[in-house]
């Protein structure tokens, strides 16, 4: 009796262990005590929770009833993960690349130098276009001073300006100007008023052509400027190099492809999606989606509908934004599931995926019968209808109850998906 105490302390008030323990109880004065303690043994090995776990679930597993989810028809379709954003870096003058900021996977932040190209020529350019400003600059100032002196000092009638004799300044002028300008009155032989105007727009002009000169070198200047900040590429924000096109010492023409550039931070996936299947899908609407890595099954967010179909393949292109942290990246495949409101809406049973243990490929479930006893059913799978759960076309009635986390051993050759 002793020993029988001792082994219901071990295993608890289980069913197994106090039907062989009484019946070894019974017995236990016709046996040696060597014999009674190496079979006391057996039975408790035969009676660990480890050995009762190969044929169900591990006691206190949880049990949920199964539901039901008015579901209509949905369609799979296969997309391609893109990046949020994405650039194209391309050269826009012609050159040789002298430096690449590094190569795929490369992480930069914004406004960081990526790709630059040898400006050698463009600077010597820039100082020939400065050296032909400061020369217009020299000349808008010397047709200023001309200018203001003809305003307070008119020169048109100076003798200075002629080529004079020596002589005084009356029998210069009478040598130097028409002689009915000098002595006949009015404005015979000429106007001194209108040669002084002549006079004071020819000085205008010059310092209008000399403006004019200084803006041309600004303006050149300018044109050289915007080409060598053409000749760096910076990032446009904070990403990491996709693709390198170009290496360190490759001449480059206009509109060649340099590297793509992407913002990895937010991931999509973009489909085709045919005409007819676009009534089902509303910007903001939440639908599965199956992730080739990792056979990752995740609901994604319809984020932009294209305004025009495809004429020749007659599909719209849709958007639907990943959750963060996804594996993976751009360029992988993906399945999203469009509803087809054209079918009708029917009732099926729905349960969690963690419920569902497989065998190759077979799908099966643990069902909770109405006396609490495990039974292994196999059941037949429909589409998903949540990142968790998944619709159960036949094998399994709304409202009978099934284990929801059982372990992947709970019978030989069944494991949950993914596990060996």
């Amino acid at each position: 009796m002793a020993l029988a105490w001792h082994l219901r302390m071990v295993h608890g008030s289980g069913a197994h262990a106090p039907c062989a323990l009484e019946k070894y109880a019974t017995r236990s004065h016709r046996i040696t005590s060597l014999l009674g303690g190496a079979f006391a043994s057996v039975v408790m090995g035969l009676c660990s929770p480890a050995a009762l776990a190969q044929g169900g679930p591990a006691a206190g597993s949880q049990i949920v009833t199964v539901q039901a989810s008015s579901i209509g028809s949905s369609v799979a379709l296969g997309g391609t993960v893109v990046a949020y954003r994405e650039v194209t870096l391309t050269a826009q003058i012609p050159g040789r690349v002298e430096f690449l900021a590094g190569t795929e996977g490369d992480r930069f932040k914004a406004d960081d130098i990526l790709v630059a190209i040898d400006d050698d020529d463009l600077l010597a350019q820039r100082r020939s276009a400065l050296a032909q400003l400061s020369n217009a600059q020299s000349a808008i100032s010397n047709a200023q001073v001309q200018y203001q002196r003809e305003l307070w000092s008119p020169q048109s009638r100076s003798i200075s300006r002629s080529g004079g004799m020596g002589m005084p300044n009356m029998f210069d002028q009478m040598f130097t100007q028409p002689f009915a300008q000098s002595f006949m009155p009015g404005n015979v032989g000429g106007d001194r008023w209108v040669d002084r105007q002549a006079d004071i727009h020819g000085f205008g002009t010059q310092l209008t052509q000399a403006h004019n000169q200084a803006l041309a070198a600004q303006s050149q200047i300018e044109e050289i400027d915007a080409k060598l900040r053409d000749t760096r590429s910076f990032a446009p924000f904070d990403g990491v190099i996709t693709r390198k096109m170009v290496e360190e010492g490759d001449t480059v023409q206009p509109g060649q492809p340099l590297l793509e550039f992407a913002d990895l931070t937010y991931l999509q996936v973009e489909v085709d999606v045919p005409v007819r299947l676009m009534p089902g899908l509303k910007k903001g609407m939440l639908i599965p989606a199956r992730l080739d890595v990792g056979n990752v099954r995740v609901d994604v967010r319809v984020a932009q509908i294209f305004p025009s179909a495809d004429p020749v393949r007659h599909t719209v292109t849709v958007k639907f934004d990943l959750p963060m942290n996804v594996p993976g990246g751009p360029g992988m495949y993906a399945e999203v599931m469009v509803p087809d409101i054209s079918t009708g809406v029917s009732s099926v049973p729905v349960i969690p995926d963690s419920a569902v243990l497989w065998r190759g490929s077979l799908p099966a479930v643990y069902v909770a019968t109405d006396d609490d006893k495990a039974e292994l059913r196999l059941i037949r799978l429909g589409d998903y209808v949540g990142s968790r759960e998944v619709a159960v076309l036949s094998g399994l009635q709304i409202g009978e109850r099934i284990y929801v986390s059982p372990p992947g051993g709970a019978a030989p050759g069944w494991s949950h998906r993914g596990e060996k």
